[in-house]
């Protein structure tokens, strides 16, 4: 009988400011990988946006709710952001890693550091650069989704999520979207493969050729 190998699963986590790409990059990602992949549904406090639907682009609960959840110690990760405050609850990547589900994290810088602390090499953070600080204040503002006070907040936020960038494992410049998306596949691939995730099966293969070399 072959033996049981346990592999846990990989954490995914893309950065950027918003309008560098990082959510139609992640997307594409779970299009391709849907077998393999799964979305990490945040719990959120902000509002309902039209289109989007609770459980599946967010938990949307009230301040009182989150307060609870942080209180209780659920998040792997939580953080505000323009005013408003995401999170992830440690039960469900806990589940997610347990099953050998590589998971795919949209959060900001703050939550990428509380979940590389929390999960170590488990977790590899990709930060999204745009091709000039420009060009995604021309996106912010064709995208024409916020009034210009909220785009004024974002391109701030920005300024901030930029000095981070060098606590990421890999970097991607979106200056062209296939190719940005094909960077970010590459590393999904590196990681998925590499040997802090492989040793278990190596170990096992190197345990069953040392066991068919012995005379009986």
């Amino acid at each position: 009988m072959s033996e049981m190998i346990h592999q846990p699963g990989l954490l995914l986590v893309v950065s950027s400011p918003s309008g560098a790409g990082k959510t139609t990059l992640c997307h594409r990602l779970l299009s391709e990988f849907r077998d393999t992949v799964i979305f990490s549904v945040s719990y959120t406090t902000r509002t309902m946006r039209k289109g989007e639907e609770d459980g599946v682009d967010y938990h949307f609960v009230d301040d009182e709710t989150f307060d609870k959840m942080v209180a209780r110690g659920e998040f792997a990760e939580w953080a505000e952001v323009h005013g408003r405050r995401y999170g992830t609850t440690g039960a469900a990547v806990q589940r997610a890693l347990d099953e050998g589900r590589d998971v795919l994290f949209d959060i900001d810088y703050q939550g990428g550091r509380q979940i590389k602390a929390r999960f170590g090499p488990l977790a590899v953070l990709v930060f999204v650069l745009p091709p000039s600080f420009e060009e995604l204040e021309r996106r912010l503002r064709l995208r024409a989704t916020d009034a210009p006070e909220m785009i004024e907040q974002r391109l701030a936020k920005a300024r901030e999520e930029l000095e981070h960038y060098a606590f990421y494992d890999f970097l991607l410049v979106n200056d062209n979207l296939s190719e940005a998306y094909d960077g970010l596949r590459s590393i999904y691939f590196a990681a998925a493969h590499r040997i802090q995730r492989r040793y278990e099966r190596a170990e096992a293969l190197i345990r069953a050729a040392r066991a068919g070399t012995r005379k009986p």
